[in-house]
């Protein structure tokens, strides 16, 4: 396989969170925490001066060694290959829409949040028998508009009614890492959606929690919807070595409330973009990489496993994420073993940012946030451009990373880095809605 040779630059950018939190609903940046130096006892590298070069695997040449010259041998050939590539590598391969999937809308629409919106409320359920993992869906469509409306599905850390300041939510409980059972959801403000600015732009909103699908952490396996498919007795130590993770897990259940919504009359199910922080980033950059249906992606600082280049020694590394302490059972087994040298994997960000072309992409960062690697996104970025222009849409235009606040909009591959850390500030809504309004054309 040919590859891409890249120097790395020699900038250089301050520290921030170590952990996954989406910080959703900040009324202004944190300061940051002192990125960390060593993770896992594995020490952690912020210098640019030390990445040297690496070379990346180029999108557009076959497994054979010949080259992609066109959209056909693109999409036919070299999607798949790339597709294979990374469940076989890093997330794990995923079992197809359960044949026992049912829907029951248990609210179908009232009106809330002072007469912005109709609020409904659905129940996805994965399993035949309704006692497996199931989905509790919360949505709100536009007030007063009677077509279809496109839609930001966003998945969550948090229960929904803690995404929402909204008393008819139903509550749902969430996972509780010591005990391994459900417990009351507690706390407000961590997870929350900024629902007005995009109905007032003419989308609708969903979100979910992440939980309903899988808990995170590594004793979840056992309540998981991944259980349900494992062989009599499998585990997660003993789960095939290309078997599905956490992170596939969760983008699976996206795919199964965009099922859902090819069956709810109020929604254009062609115009559903997807969103996610963290982790969560890392899940819907597969989903939507995995999951044509979705029409286009907002990824929050998905760092490492996301769209951060692995080949470039810089913050998190595959050996910090696959650590056993840290996050092995979030992506398929095989994925650790290149953790002593990303340099020599076959696969990289700028293969997994190619496979959602031709469908419009943003990448949100944060300046700050050193650990995730936000100029690594960038050149993901930047390396997955040949992809978009051979489908004729546009790649960001620039190799000149930008300055924090200037924001890239194209009708292809978009990029914004916040001032701040990890997670999201307020101002990025604004961004979204700009990026949404180009990527899902609410006029129409």
């Amino acid at each position: 396989m040919r590859k891409l040779k890249v120097r790395k630059s020699m900038a250089c950018i301050g520290g921030t969170m170590l952990f996954a939190c989406a910080a959703w609903a900040q009324t202004a940046p944190p300061t940051p925490k002192p990125a960390p130096d060593v993770v896992a006892g594995i020490p952690v590298n912020y210098d640019e001066a030390k990445v040297g070069t690496y070379t990346l695997p180029d999108p557009l040449v076959l497994n054979n060694g010949k080259p992609v010259q066109d959209a056909k041998t693109w999409l036919k050939q070299r999607r798949p290959e790339i597709v294979s590539l990374f469940e076989t590598e890093q997330y794990g391969k995923a079992p197809g829409r359960p044949a026992g999937e049912s829907f029951e809308v248990f609210e179908k629409g009232t009106p809330a949040l002072n007469g912005k919106a109709i609020r409904r409320q659905v129940m996805i359920y994965l399993t035949s028998d309704k006692t497996g993992p199931a989905i509790q869906l919360l949505m709100y469509l536009p007030a007063g508009v009677t077509k279809p409306v496109p839609m930001l599905l966003s998945i969550n850390f948090g229960a929904v009614q803690n995404a929402v300041d909204d008393p008819g939510i139903k509550p749902e409980t969430v996972w509780d890492m010591k005990t391994n059972k459900r417990i009351q959801a507690v706390g407000k403000g961590f997870g929350k959606l900024n629902v007005e600015p995009l109905l007032d732009a003419g989308f609708g909103v969903a979100t979910f929690y992440y939980g309903d699908v899988e808990p995170d952490y590594r004793d979840g396996f056992a309540n998981s919807i991944r259980a349900r498919y494992a062989k009599p007795g499998g585990t997660e130590e003993n789960r095939a070595a290309d078997d599905w993770g956490s992170v596939a897990a969760w983008a699976w259940g996206m795919s199964r409330v965009e099922d859902y919504f090819e069956t709810d009359k109020t929604v254009d199910s062609k115009r559903v973009a997807i969103h996610g922080v963290s982790r969560l980033g890392k899940t819907v950059m597969w989903a939507g990489a995995h999951d044509e249906r979705f029409a286009a992606v907002i990824a929050s600082c998905s760092g490492e496993g996301g769209a951060a280049l692995s080949h470039r020694d810089y913050g998190e590394t595959v050996a910090h994420l696959t650590a056993p302490t840290r996050y092995p059972y979030q992506f398929a087994a095989n994925y650790a073993k290149w953790a002593g040298f990303p340099d020599k994997a076959p696969m990289d960000a700028n293969l997994l940012v190619a496979l959602i072309a031709p469908r419009p992409l943003l990448l949100q960062t944060g300046n700050t946030d050193s650990w995730s690697d936000p100029k690594g996104e960038f050149l993901s970025e930047v390396a997955a451009g040949p992809v978009y222009r051979l489908l004729e849409k546009q790649d960001l235009g620039t190799e000149v990373w930008p300055a924090a606040k200037v924001p890239i909009f194209r009708d292809g591959l978009n990029y914004y880095m916040h001032d701040g850390g990890h997670g999201m500030v307020p101002s990025d809504w604004d961004i979204y809605v700009q990026f949404l309004k180009q990527a899902l054309h609410p006029e129409r």
